[in-house]
């Protein structure tokens, strides 16, 4: 399986803005000394020693993950900002199937649905999954007047919808494909993934500490044991009491998670629309020494972010 991050925000689109972008140019020329441009060489290695946050950026745009699996099936998990970005690796395909999953239909997670150029291709057909049986009425609604130029029904008709049921394993080619309820307003689901013996988890919107112990048990259950988990880590646990029942968690109960689910890889992901790269990467340094301080399993934990590719 091939991960691909779209989308990594919460709640609503986050362009970087000039004053942020000044204020990575006035770091990096703070840190610039004479020796460091003596040089090509020594350029490049000043440009490679510099924070990641200083180098890249996490993005802005809203939930969007594409899996592209061993048997060439296309995956998409929600349907935020992000997946506009995925119509360009797209253009003039042909005859293309995409399989799409929603984890809930709150506005961040929906709102790239109509701009996304294949749903109005008859090149392409989807299968759309979710637990929800008015899956298309919610998906139609947002396009309606006066909120979308365009409604339903220009879009292809070779859109198909598949009702879920929690817990049941589907297959989908040579993928093995299962949904967990999760605590969140609403309601929302995470989504296991399993391909030659790869096991992928996406879990978005949910609030651990609100969780009931049984639901905890069901969720360690499903986590068990998977190569990649994508979990939100919006909060950082100051706003997690501000907030409470707001429906997201923080990265340092990310991490307890991961080290009893036994996870290989902890992606921290739904990230707050306020905070900057530094600020994101500064809760990536917090989770990983937090991790390391509990003195329990060793396991990767990266923050998720914008055209991130990860292979299991």
């Amino acid at each position: 399986m091939r991960i691909h991050f779209w989308g990594v925000r919460g709640s609503l689109p986050t362009p970087m803005t000039s004053a942020q972008l000044r204020n990575k140019i006035t770091a990096v020329v703070q840190r610039i000394t004479p020796n460091d441009l003596v040089s090509e060489d020594a350029r490049e290695n000043f440009i490679q020693n510099l924070p990641e946050w200083l180098t890249s950026t996490i993005g802005g745009n809203t939930a969007c993950i594409e899996i592209n699996t061993d048997d060439n099936q296309i995956f998409v998990l929600d349907a935020g900002s992000g997946i506009r970005e995925m119509s360009y690796k797209y253009f003039e395909e042909a005859e293309t199937t995409i399989h799409m999953f929603f984890s809930h239909f709150h506005w961040d997670h929906i709102m790239g649905f109509p701009f996304f150029a294949p749903v109005y291709d008859s090149n392409f057909t989807f299968h759309i999954y979710s637990p929800w049986p008015e899956t298309m009425k919610i998906l139609a609604a947002q396009m309606e007047p006066p909120y979308f130029p365009a409604n339903f029904s220009t879009c292809t008709p070779n859109i198909h919808f598949h009702l879920l049921k929690p817990d049941m394993t589907i297959k989908i080619g040579e993928v093995s494909v299962m949904c967990k309820k999760m605590f969140h307003p609403g309601t929302s689901y995470s989504y296991k993934f399993i391909e030659n013996n790869k096991q992928f988890v996406y879990a978005t919107d949910v609030e651990l500490t609100a969780a009931s112990d049984e639901e905890k048990n069901d969720y360690k259950s499903f986590f068990a044991n998977s190569d990649m988990l994508v979990l939100d880590s919006q909060y950082t646990i100051d706003e997690l009491f501000d907030k409470p029942n707001w429906g997201h968690s923080t990265c340092c109960h990310g991490v307890d998670l991961a080290q009893e689910c036994n996870i290989k890889r902890l992606f921290l992901f739904h990230h707050e629309p306020t905070y900057d790269d530094k600020k994101i990467h500064s809760l990536l340094k917090i989770a990983r020494w937090y991790a390391e301080s509990t003195g329990k399993t060793a396991f990767d934990i990266e923050a998720a972010k914008e055209g991130m590719d990860v292979i299991l």
